[in-house]
């Protein structure tokens, strides 16, 4: 409460006021549901068809280590590895392709971000990955799968990509959201590890079984 009143001397702190609301929150979940880290918040997601096996093992790990070819998911995924750290924006980002695109159970994602993440927090870490994936008891659609490369166009000059993924330096600011469809991929960088479309309609047709 100390911190929160002594917000009012200060400018605009709208912004920082809503993410201690949302951190009260989170805690207060967490505190209710002790295991909220590793169930469904929404017992209707225990029936998702998640991907395992090889391949499914494989992709996670091209995420881990910022090999997917989509790169401000790269980029993310590196800066997190490097410093224990990115911007909200990204983690959502990357949380979503994660979910949705490559069809992997949240648990990997928010294992590995508590793993790397330096402002780690177990709660604000479960709530925000059931968030993301729609299983959660306060979430987004699991429906609302997030575009990577329009996310990229909106918030990322083209600074960001090259800082992180230094493959794509010499490439062009209308090239770098996705040099793959430009035509100008450099060999050291990896083509895409699934078509947006693709990922999107595989998604959406899991949703789909679960529901019956």
């Amino acid at each position: 409460r100390a911190v929160w009143h002594s917000l009012d001397r200060r400018g605009d702190t709208e912004t920082f006021r809503k993410e201690l609301a949302w951190r009260d929150f989170t805690d207060g979940v967490v505190m209710a549901l002790p295991d909220y880290a590793d169930r469904n918040g929404r017992e209707a997601f225990d029936a998702l068809p998640w991907r395992s096996g090889k391949e499914a093992k494989a992709d996670l790990k091209a995420w881990q280590t910022g090999r997917t070819g989509y790169p401000i998911v790269d980029a993310g995924m590196r800066q997190l590895w490097t410093t224990g750290w990115m911007h909200n924006r990204v983690r959502m980002i990357t949380a979503s392709f994660l979910i949705k695109h490559l069809l992997i159970d949240w648990r990997e994602g928010e294992r590995w971000f508590w793993d790397c993440l330096i402002d780690a927090d177990y709660g604000n870490n479960a709530v925000n990955w059931q968030w993301v994936a729609g299983t959660g008891i306060d979430s987004n659609m699991f429906g609302r799968i997030m575009a990577p490369l329009s996310q990229s166009e909106k918030f990322d000059a083209g600074d960001y990509i090259r800082q992180w993924v230094p493959e794509l330096k010499n490439v062009s600011d209308a090239a770098i959201h996705d040099p793959d469809e430009a035509g100008c991929r450099p060999k050291a960088y990896p083509a895409k590890i699934i078509g947006h479309r693709e990922g999107r309609e595989r998604a959406l047709a899991a949703a789909k079984a679960m529901r019956g």
